[in-house]
């Protein structure tokens, strides 16, 4: 029976590792492509991952809603922050720190 039980422990925590990283390469590709779209830089080319919590998406089916936050520069010098957020695999919202356009 321990033996099950440490089985499903390690299949449960090696599906999550697996799931976040795969979410964690969605929002880099969407980042950029919607730094890409506004005509901002990338910084770091990578997004971090301050937040994870259970939620519902239309359906009612629970899923994780994972929110990312990353930085971007309009001018090359300064930093702004963006964050976007996903509900499962699906882009919930994306926001960009106002800056300048020229």
């Amino acid at each position: 029976m321990w033996e099950a039980l440490g089985i499903t422990v390690t299949g449960l925590a090696a599906w999550f590792v697996a799931d976040a990283l795969r979410a964690r390469e969605a929002a880099t590709r969407i980042a950029r492509e919607a730094c890409k779209q506004y005509g901002v830089q990338l910084l770091d080319d990578t997004v971090q991952w301050p937040r994870l919590r259970w939620a519902r998406d239309a359906e009612g089916i629970a899923c994780l809603r994972r929110t990312f936050v990353f930085e971007f520069s309009d001018d090359g010098v300064s930093r702004r922050w963006g964050s976007l957020v996903m509900l499962g695999g699906q882009l919930e919202s994306l926001q960009l720190e106002p800056y300048r356009i020229a």
